[in-house]
């Protein structure tokens, strides 16, 4: 039987590989994602973050928790996925929606043809109790975001195919450190 080697998603000469994460609210989660794979991506990635029903503001304990990692948390906003959709939008190679399935949010449905994956993570913006507790919620979120998004990082783009990144992906969204 005959396997045709089908074209890798990334060539050296492209730049870097776009990803947009997607939530609801795009003010925890996705910004944390955004955060965490622009500067753990090393130029090879441009993240971006957007969400279904975006709530217009960033929550302050994501941005306490970017800082905290030595992340700058200039020019983050909460916006609409569909600004991503326009014409001029930058192009988009894979969307990862980050929405947690158990908790009965939607998660958005992108058209077009990027790779796609779900690396559902509970809401931290939901957590009750004290502070420390909500901080406690968004630095757990982080952790596991920052694992999966270190396995997407450590991938060779440039041997792998759009059916075999979609795999990795996947598999990434079920790993927890």
């Amino acid at each position: 039987m005959l396997r045709y080697r089908l074209k890798p998603v990334m060539s050296a000469a492209r730049g870097p590989y776009s990803v947009l994460f997607l939530c609801t609210g795009n003010s925890a989660r996705s910004i944390l994602a955004e955060g965490l794979l622009n500067a753990l991506g090393k130029g090879r990635f441009r993240a971006y973050s957007a969400g279904s029903h975006p709530i217009g503001r960033v929550n302050p304990l994501a941005l306490e928790q970017l800082a905290g990692a030595g992340i700058a948390t200039e020019g983050f906003r909460s916006k609409a996925w569909d600004e991503f959709a326009q014409q001029g939008a930058p192009p988009i190679d894979a969307v990862i929606t980050v929405c947690d399935d158990a908790a009965g949010e939607t998660c958005p449905i992108w058209p077009g043809k990027p790779v796609t994956a779900h690396w559902g993570v509970p809401d931290p913006a939901a957590a009750q109790g004290s502070d420390a507790q909500k901080r406690a919620a968004f630095a757990l979120t982080q952790r596991i975001l920052r694992h999966r998004i270190e396995i997407l990082t450590r991938l060779s783009l440039d041997k792998l195919d759009r059916q075999e990144l979609q795999k990795k992906l996947q598999e990434a969204g079920k790993s927890n450190p």
